[in-house]
């Protein structure tokens, strides 16, 4: 694109949103080029539209001045799938934050939700309670402020079991043909007008009424995942991000689509819950239960979340901030506390002596000062126990729970069972999940906070087969000795692990985790279970299928999944 063209098209986008909202400048421009762990490219422009129309009318002017467009909600993946990655690109690039975009109708009496792009989790969870209702997932550490269309666009997983991958058959979104034409699609189920004009108007200010509202327009959650789930003897993963069955125009689509709006399933809040803090020091007992419960019971528990000793003691450490942080403030700080972060690691960062990881150092720091946050019974449990799993049950299931794991820890002697369990008071209760919520983030802070002696973080996002009774990682020496630790969590019951390696300095971290990637495809593993493939991973036959269906010109988001970043995929 010619130099002349490239300023018409940044002028364009300034008459559309305006001076403040088109960024060009490389320092203002980076928080959007870069992702959260990976990925990093340059950008013509980043550009923040205020509303729909404005979004719509920014891509047109894309399209028209054929450059790359990457839409962005929250840039808080982990795989680098809302940023560019590298200069290779054949076309300048445009990237679209829709942060300014945030809105949430509740429609269908509190059953149905209708989110705009700068929709977050936070946002949509807070909302939802005063129907006394919940959205498809719950806010992780690892994705602190994420979008709800970010989710829904990268099958985004979770540790709600009875709620599966996030999945809408209903949404509007703007798709670019063979011939180059831009459409936009409303498949929303919502009648909205003719032109995409009026659709986008009427859907940005709710001009529309419950008549004009279908409830048959599809599906708005994976209503068969509860019953997937219990197939514990398959021989193939419960969930994945490349899954085919998984995938219907914005469901995955990862930016291959602009979407401007998906419609959603809610779910009653569970009036009764209960926790029960499992741990044992052999693999198959936790195996034996997670057999039992999704093969036998009647209800499925509201979440299974599995933490390794090693884990547990890195988050203790690295994840109290975190910890304290929700515990005293809230859960509705989070999201200004780490752009608070943000802006003061970029402020010491050019400072000489400091570092841009300066918050995490001294956060760190200052909770070492803080008595211990973790109640004794979790404590004594990871003296006793290298294996722990926290089982939350809701109503009818709490019993269920109960009097199974009763029966199978009350002969351990006999049986020669190597592990035990508690039924959680309240404080325990919500010391275990926030504790199994700051271990996500717990590794990332140990490499920001020892930087002379980790090279990086080799992080890996796993789906095993259901029926792998072999589920706990034992890796060959030679992978092995290039890493300080090894922290393992995941979700148990989806059979979903996420593991990060802290690497030693000096390793070839892009060349060791290609040697445990070739291990996992040998296990019958499937990768990315839910951060999607980003620039991270190669995305499978299946996935550049889907892919080449929703963009066959490859303008929108090129390059994921290791795939190509010339026009027309050449």
């Amino acid at each position: 694109m010619a130099v002349n063209n490239t300023s018409d098209l940044v002028a364009k986008l300034k008459n559309i949103v305006g001076d403040k909202y088109t960024l060009t400048d490389p320092s203002r421009t980076l928080p959007y080029r870069q992702g959260a762990r990976f990925g990093v490219g340059d950008a013509l422009a980043v550009v923040i539209p205020g509303t729909l129309l404005e979004q719509w009318q920014v891509l047109k002017a894309c399209v028209e001045a054929d450059v790359i467009v990457i839409t962005q909600s929250a840039n808080t993946g982990l795989t680098g799938g809302s940023t560019p990655d590298g200069n290779d690109y054949d076309r300048p690039i445009v990237i679209v934050s829709t942060r300014r975009l945030d809105g949430i109708q509740v429609i269908e009496n509190g059953d149905q939700v209708v989110c705009l792009p700068g929709s977050t989790l936070f946002h949509l969870e807070k909302e939802l309670k005063k129907y006394h209702r919940g959205p498809h997932s719950v806010i992780g550490s690892s994705c602190i402020g994420a979008s709800v269309l970010g989710g829904v666009c990268n099958n985004s997983g979770g540790a709600l079991i009875q709620r599966g991958p996030a999945y809408t058959q209903m949404a509007v979104f703007a798709q670019l043909d063979e011939q180059g034409e831009l459409h936009l699609v409303n498949h929303l189920g919502i009648e909205l007008g003719d032109t995409p004009e009026a659709i986008l108007e009427n859907l940005q200010k709710r001009s529309y009424t419950d008549k004009d509202v279908n409830p048959n327009a599809g599906l708005g959650h994976d209503y068969h995942y509860c019953d997937h789930v219990r197939q514990i003897d398959a021989d193939t993963p419960a969930r994945y991000n490349a899954d085919p069955a998984r995938h219907y125009e914005a469901s995955g689509s990862a930016g291959r689509l602009m979407v401007f709006a998906v419609r959603l399933d809610t779910f009653p809040l569970e009036e009764n819950t209960a926790v029960f803090y499992i741990g044992t020091n052999d693999t198959s007992e936790l195996d034996d239960i997670r057999r039992h419960i999704l093969g036998n019971f009647k209800n499925l528990p509201i979440s299974g979340e599995y933490i390794h000793r090693d884990a547990f003691d890195i988050a203790a450490v690295y994840g109290k901030h975190l910890f304290l942080a929700i515990q005293k403030l809230g859960t509705d700080t989070i999201p200004k506390m780490y752009a608070l972060k943000n802006f003061v690691d970029r402020i010491m960062s050019k400072i000489p002596f400091f570092s841009g990881s300066f918050s995490d150092k001294f956060a760190v720091t200052v909770c070492k000062l803080w008595p211990n946050h973790l109640p004794k019974s979790l404590r004594d449990y990871r003296d006793r126990y290298a294996h722990h799993l926290i089982l939350k049950m809701s109503d009818d299931g709490i019993a269920e729970a109960e009097a199974f794991l009763k029966e199978y820890f009350a002969n351990s002697s006999t049986d020669k069972r190597n592990g035990s369990y508690f039924r959680c008071n309240d404080k325990e209760a919500e010391a275990a999940m926030l504790h199994r919520f700051a271990v996500a983030g717990a590794a990332t802070v140990y490499r920001n906070v020892h930087t002379k002696t980790v090279e990086d973080l080799v992080a890996l996002d796993i789906a095993l087969r259901r029926n792998d009774k072999q589920w706990f990682e034992t890796l060959p020496e030679n992978i092995s000795q290039h890493f300080i630790h090894k922290l393992y969590y995941g979700h148990f019951f989806c059979s979903v692990f996420h593991q990060d390696y802290l690497a030693k300095k000096g390793t070839d971290c892009a060349k060791v985790e290609e040697e445990m990637l070739v291990i996992l495809d040998q296990r019958g593993a499937q990768y990315p279970a839910e951060h999607n493939v980003g620039h991270l991973y190669h995305a499978n036959s299946d996935l550049q299928k889907f892919y080449h269906e929703l963009d066959p010109t490859n303008s929108f988001n090129p390059g994921i999944g290791k795939t190509s970043k010339k026009k027309f995929w050449k």
